[in-house]
This record gives structure tokens, C-alpha cells and sequence, in this order.
């Protein structure tokens, strides 16, 4: 394991992998079967409406080519999911209605004044028809671009402005014909990512982004040439609002099955130490080498990464989930280079999991990310020591963990989840070693299964808190039904969420039942009644 992420440099050359065949693009046909097959059945209706167009773009005059994604994931033996249209010979005002023709009350002119029209199908599949453009940057930042449509742009000269020859590809589904001026399907079958124009390159910075996220999904390596331009455009990457950059993270990190090489490269080509300087001091944070023998910080958490992704695929996650999980494991030891020490002959990093919550916080900030997944990913950090902690608990140190624990551990990560924690944990847990010290027993008893797992998801599970927070004991209804009637004084609205946090503390800490907590508060008035509870609680805290 060592030798993926210590002994080979991220941009060595990769092995060569089955040669492409790439006479002709596949017919309508080779597609109709590949969907049928696989029951792919939105992704048929996609292409579908992809070929109606290019047929009637051809019988008004023109010429329509699939380009980009589409084409480059059909040579990497990859299903296409999004079909891109580029039209030549037909203006914008006759290909809009070309469009609407084919697809009526489906087309979103979201993109129309830069020459895209987007046909919108549901289920997140789309497809885009657009005339090839010119782009010329006028200023800084993402808007300082002058764009124009040009129908009558030569296909070589629309393929120029790719960003990379692996995108600059464009084939003809009605005739197979496949146009490949700057030699992308070569570079497919190298796996070698090269800019397909070095000055263009840089006039958005985005595409050094999209460079990391295709070699973390396609394992591809990059030409020095190609490394030159991207660390020069990287940095200018601060220009780039967060939405445009959270969609290349999260490719990079949910789609592909080994996103520590997207990494690797973003550390050794600049890009974080431009906008993710919390990520650099990490690769200059040693590890206590006799449970982290795989090396620094930073090797522990790509192999934490790769881990993560691949859990995420065998458990089956949505997006939403793989990126909380996958981001958790990037950000979990990210604490440690401002705790780490050495004390006592030995690397420290105490309190590492608490000191994660800022630099974390910074990173998704820095995304654009919604208020509530940022609290997910951060609260799976703070907490990622937890399972392992409470099962070292019962299993080893004999003190048994009580249902209110779990509960506690339940409500504090919300809104993540339990077995989201877990998934996380285990990461952590199978992203390190080779264990391979014969004069050290202790490595020896170390698992390659994550134990903490299966014995906390079947507690969580009967206290019904593996994927949720703790229902509370009693409720605001449960009150009023006792005879404590609301008032729109808000202080009344406070003594009932006193007296619910409270009784959840007691059936957590002394394991009260609903009658009990009734029991006492029985013919007391709702002051009387939130005092008494309080009181329990404390004195079973031991403040009383």
C-alpha cells in the first residue's frame, strides 16, 4: 500500500490499457442495445432525443456532432449518461426553434445568450445542444469573458478550445465519422491528460480542477508541459466563485474509484496551497510509526479517501451520502498538524478531532457548500474517534456502554447519522499500515475488518438511532395532555423545553421509562415540574 502513495510519483506513466478501437463512433444501435441491456432506460430516452435533434439539424441543412463527455466516456468503455450537441451551419435563431421542435415545453433557455439550449428530461438527465463559440477574456474572474456563437466555426477550430485533447473529441452518430484533431484518443488509451491548447487553457481556471477530477476518475498522468500550464493557471483559482468549484470536488471525490491520484496532483501541482492551505501543512505531520507505519498525515488520509470511496460504492450510497462520507475522511485528521507533538518518546495528536472542526469548516466554506451538509461532514470529524472509543469501552476495558451514550453520540452528530459515522471510522481505520514490524506483537493483533462496526450499528439499531437522532421520551403534546396548557408567554415555551431536554437526559443517564418522569411530576405545576426534573438530573451528574 506504501508504494501507491510514497514510492510512485503521481505523474509517473501508467500502465497502457486495451487498446481503443476507434474506427467509427458505435451506431444508434450499439447504444439501443447497451441501454436495453443494462435497463437504462432514461438514458436511452437522452440519447434519443440527442439523434431526433442531430437528424433534424441534418435535414434542415446542417450538421450536428456529439462532442466532449459523451464521446470520450464511449472510448473509455464508460455509459454516457449526458449527451452534448454541437451544431454547425445553422444560426441561433433557427436552431432554437429546430430545438423546441423536437423536444416542445422541455428546453430551458437558461444558456441562450451564449449559444446553449438545455433540454431538460428529469432525473438529472439532460441534453445540451449548443453553437461552437469563441471565448475571449476581457478581465479577471469568472465573468470577465466576451463569448460568441459561430455557427460557421470550423470543427477543428470549435475542438481548440477544450480544454483537454481527451474532451476535444466529437464524432457523428448518424455516420460513425469520429473527428480527432489534437490526437485525444491516443491520449485515452496512454491515459496521458494534455491541454489541447496551452494559451486558451488559461483563460478559465476551473479546467486545472476539472484536471484533477480526470485523473482521479480516468488514473491518468500529466506531460510536464501540460503540469507547467496547470500550476500557472492554478494560480488564478481564487477568481472562481464556490459553486463552480464544489461540482469538480464532488466529481472528483464520488466518482472516482481512487481519488487520492486527483489529490496527489493537487497537492504536487500547487492548486491547494493556492485555495486549500489546510490541506499542505498535513503532508509535514508525522505519525507515530507503530500505528501509522504507512507515513505522514497526509499519505493516512489518501489512503483514508480511497478507502471511504470504495465503502461508499460496496454500501451502495447515494451522491449526497458518498460526498459527506468521502469529505469526512479527506477532513478527519486535518486537526493534527496544529496538535501534533512529541512527548514521552512518542507523536501525539491530542484533541486532534475537536481541533478539525475550524480548518474543516474553512474548506467547505471555501465550496459553497448548504449550512446543513457542512454541519454533517464537520460533526463526522469531530466525532470520528467515538465508535472505536466506546467499543475499546466494553469490549476491552470491561465498562459497559449505556443506551444513553449511544443516544447522546445519536443527537450530537445530527445531522449525520451513526452508520455514517461508522463508514467514516472504518476509513480511518483500513486506510492505514502495512503492518509488517515482526518485533512488535501488538501489530499483529491489529484487524483488517473494522470490529466497532456490526457492534455498534446493532445497538444503534435497536434504540432506533442508526440513521436518525433519538426521538424524544416525552413531547410538547405530552405536556399539554398532563394539563400543562401553553401561554403565549415565552417563558412558558422555554420550561417545556427544559423539562423535555431533561427528561430525555434522565432516561439516557439513570434509564427513566415515560411513567416515571410522569410519576414525577405529578400534581406539580409546570415551574414545580421543570425544577424537579433539573434537579434530578443534576444530581445524578453529581453537581448536587
Amino acid at each position: 500500500m506504501i508504494g501507491d502513495y510514497k514510492k510512485i510519483e503521481p505523474f509517473s506513466r501508467l500502465p497502457v490499457r486495451e487498446k481503443i478501437k476507434a474506427e467509427r463512433y458505435p451506431s444508434p444501435e450499439d447504444f439501443f442495445e447497451l441501454f436495453q441491456k443494462n435497463g437504462l432506460d432514461m438514458h436511452e430516452q437522452a440519447f434519443r432525443m440527442a439523434l431526433e435533434v442531430c437528424k433534424a439539424i441534418q435535414q434542415a441543412g446542417g450538421r450536428a456532432l456529439f462532442v466532449g463527455g459523451c464521446v470520450r466516456d464511449t472510448f473509455l468503455k464508460k455509459i454516457p449518461k449526458d449527451f452534448d450537441v454541437e451544431v454547425y451551419g445553422i444560426p441561433a435563431s433557427q436552431l432554437e426553434e429546430i430545438v423546441k421542435t423536437c423536444a416542445p415545453g422541455k428546453v430551458s433557455e437558461v444558456g441562450k445568450a451564449f449559444g446553449i439550449l438545455k433540454i431538460m428530461l428529469g432525473n438529472g438527465m439532460d441534453v445540451d445542444v449548443s453553437l461552437p463559440r469563441v471565448d475571449s477574456k476581457t478581465g479577471e474572474g469568472h465573468k470577465g469573458f466576451d463569448v460568441k456563437a459561430d455557427p460557421n466555426m470550423s470543427i477543428q477550430d470549435a475542438a481548440k478550445r477544450r480544454d483537454f485533447t481527451i474532451n476535444a473529441l466529437a464524432a457523428d452518430p448518424l455516420t460513425g465519422e469520429i473527428f480527432d484533431y489534437y490526437g485525444g484518443i491516443k491520449d485515452l488509451q496512454s491515459r496521458r491528460l494534455c491541454v489541447t491548447d496551452k494559451k486558451l487553457f488559461q483563460d478559465d481556471p476551473l479546467r486545472v480542477m476539472r484536471g484533477l477530477q480526470f485523473i482521479a476518475r480516468f488514473g491518468m498522468w500529466v506531460d510536464h508541459q501540460t503540469a507547467w500550464v496547470m500550476r500557472r493557471t492554478a494560480l488564478h483559482l481564487k477568481e472562481l466563485p464556490p459553486a463552480r468549484l464544489l461540482e469538480e470536488w464532488r466529481k472528483l471525490l464520488t466518482r472516482a474509484e481512487k481519488p487520492s491520484l486527483g489529490l496527489m496532483a493537487g497537492m504536487t501541482l500547487g492548486v491547494f496551497h493556492v485555495i486549500h492551505p489546510e490541506f499542505p501543512p498535513m503532508a509535514k505531520t508525522p505519525q507515530e510509526p507503530e500505528w501509522h507505519p504507512e507515513g505522514d498525515v497526509w499519505v493516512h488520509t489518501l489512503m483514508a479517501v480511497d478507502e471511504a470511496a470504495k465503502i461508499a460504492r460496496s454500501e451502495g450510497l447515494d451522491e449526497h451520502q458518498a460526498f459527506a462520507v468521502i469529505a469526512a475522511a479527506l477532513c478527519h485528521d486535518i486537526g493534527k498538524p496544529s496538535t501534533t507533538e512529541f512527548k514521552d518518546g512518542r507523536i501525539r495528536s491530542h484533541a486532534h478531532d475537536v481541533a478539525g472542526e475550524e480548518p474543516t469548516r474553512s474548506f467547505l466554506a471555501k465550496l459553497g457548500l448548504e449550512g446543513s451538509i457542512q454541519d454533517k461532514v464537520v460533526k463526522l470529524v469531530k466525532n470520528h474517534l467515538a465508535p472505536g472509543l466506546l467499543y475499546i469501552d466494553e469490549t476491552i476495558k470491561g465498562t459497559p456502554v449505556s443506551d444513553g451514550a449511544i443516544r447522546r453520540l445519536a443527537a450530537r452528530i445530527h445531522p449525520a447519522t451513526i452508520r455514517e459515522l461508522l463508514l467514516v471510522a472504518e476509513a480511518d481505520h483500513l486506510g492505514r499500515g502495512p503492518y509488517i514490524d515482526a518485533e512488535d506483537p501488538g501489530q499483529l493483533l491489529i484487524p483488517d475488518t473494522y470490529p466497532p462496526r456490526e457492534w455498534l450499528l446493532n445497538k444503534a439499531r435497536i434504540l432506533g438511532v442508526e440513521e436518525s437522532k433519538p426521538v424524544d421520551i416525552i413531547r410538547g403534546k405530552d405536556l399539554i395532555a398532563l394539563g400543562y396548557a401553553p401561554h403565549p408567554k415565552a417563558s412558558h415555551g422555554i420550561l417545556f423545553g427544559q423539562i423535555i431536554r431533561n427528561a430525555n437526559d434522565l432516561r439516557d443517564e439513570k434509564g427513566y421509562t415515560r411513567e416515571q418522569i410522569f410519576s414525577e411530576m405529578y400534581e406539580l405545576s409546570l415551574e414545580k415540574a421543570a425544577e424537579k426534573l433539573a434537579f434530578l438530573v443534576a444530581q445524578k451528574k453529581g453537581r448536587i
